[in-house]
């Protein structure tokens, strides 16, 4: 086999490859808006469960979360100033 030939099935499969995740990822939007207008469908009533947090909930919250997270690293860090000597 010479190494042109090899370029050239190398180039072939990442155009094969290119192809599939082109397509995956339009089949996911896809399923992503079947899947919302599904959900819009349902009476809200049922959706809402108590004490669990709806979809709009759980976004805000892993947001939040994360700006407490590092709000929390910060005050570690600076809570921190010793120096360890090994």
């Amino acid at each position: 086999m010479t190494s042109g030939n090899r370029v050239e099935d190398l180039e072939a499969r990442v155009k094969q490859l290119e192809a599939s995740v082109t397509g995956l990822t339009d089949e996911l939007v896809e399923c992503k808006e079947r899947l919302r207008a599904l959900e819009d469908a349902v009476d809200p009533e049922m959706d809402i469960i108590e004490g669990k947090p709806t979809r709009e909930d759980a976004d805000d919250e892993s947001d939040t979360s994360k700006s407490t997270q590092e709000n929390e690293e910060e005050s570690t860090d600076s809570d921190t100033d010793e120096i360890i000597v090994a």
